[in-house]
């Protein structure tokens, strides 16, 4: 006897369910992550994607934007240099703003300097073409980090130009009942810290927590919540999964993560070299310092040769110089 019909459509809906659930798991193992550089890249430089752009920057700078204009579309074409070019979005914003967007996910301890160096060439760059400081646009870095960095209790932070509090012994009584804080609102540094995020766990109320949950990835149940939430982020996920199943993409991006790895390694292994002959060196000075003191003392160099396991003539040439 087959299964009745009600049973049927039971056992068809479970299979459906199975299928999607299993899917999803699939896609969520397959989809390149917006953590990667080139994948970020890849999905917010193209034109037709400028809408997911502008509502992400909308989440993170907590403006209206009208418009705006990716200034470096292109793809660095050799990725894989061994001198690891970045691949940074440059954006003009409603011609009153420039930005620059970084993913970073290796922790070279460096990106303070590195964001504020950014700011400088950005208004260089301005003023080369302009010549004049009251056109200078505001200029924003934002930072997206993989890594915890700054000893701050936020996930967000942002750094504007301030001026230190009066000390009293320099204090002139001018009237001000409140003194000015900001010394310039040109500049402006944002630093996203997405394990702090992740720590905090919070829900998708907001335009940059739905964000964060998309280019954190690590949770499919909230980037599903986020794309039901938000047009943009669903629009964004779409892509995300088309440029997954494109296996030049796929091929593309693990070269770039391969690229990065190697980068990684090297640098390591020359820090760690750099520190062992700093340590052979500083060994050697030391050894040099004891030898001539002793020589001051007018201890023999025989004796001095063995005291510090050297021969003679080794003594007598550091001795010479």
């Amino acid at each position: 006897m087959g299964t009745p019909f009600f049973g049927r459509k039971k056992l068809v809906r479970k299979i459906k369910n199975h299928y999607m659930k299993l899917e999803a798991e699939v896609q969520k193992e397959t989809r390149l992550p917006l953590t990667s550089d080139y994948v970020f890249k890849r999905i917010f430089a193209r034109e037709e994607n400028n809408s997911m752009l502008k509502d992400f920057l909308e989440a993170i700078l907590n403006i209206h934007i009208n418009k705006v204009e990716v200034k470096n579309p292109e793809l660095t074409p050799n990725m894989a240099d061994e001198k690891l070019g970045i691949l940074d979005l440059k954006l003009d914003i409603d011609n009153e703003r420039v930005a620059d967007v970084e993913m970073q996910v290796s922790n070279e301890h460096n990106i303070k300097e590195r964001s504020s160096t950014y700011l400088s060439k950005l208004a260089a760059e301005q003023l080369k073409a302009k010549q004049n400081y009251k056109e200078l646009k505001k200029i924003i870095t934002i930072n997206i980090l993989k890594y915890n960095y700054l000893e701050r209790n936020s996930y967000h932070s942002i750094a504007k130009m301030k001026y230190e509090d009066t000390k009293p012994i320099e204090f002139v009584d001018m009237g001000y009942k409140k003194e000015e804080e900001e010394a310039t609102n040109t500049f402006e540094m944002h630093f996203i810290e997405l394990p702090k995020f992740k720590e905090k766990n919070p829900d998708c109320n907001t335009k940059l927590e739905q964000w964060l949950w998309l280019i954190d990835g690590s949770k499919e149940e909230k980037v599903k919540m986020s794309a039901k939430e938000n047009e943009e982020i669903d629009k964004t996920v779409k892509e995300l999964n088309k440029l997954s199943q494109n296996p030049d993409e796929v091929a593309k991006y693990e070269e770039r993560e391969w690229s990065i790895m190697r980068y990684d390694v090297e640098m390591k292994t020359n820090r760690e070299l750099g520190e062992k002959e700093g340590e052979k060196r500083g060994r050697e000075n030391e050894k040099k310092a004891v030898i001539k003191n002793l020589h001051k003392l007018n201890i023999p160099i025989e004796k001095i040769a063995k005291a510090v396991e050297l021969s003679e003539k080794e003594v007598e040439e550091i001795l010479s110089k």
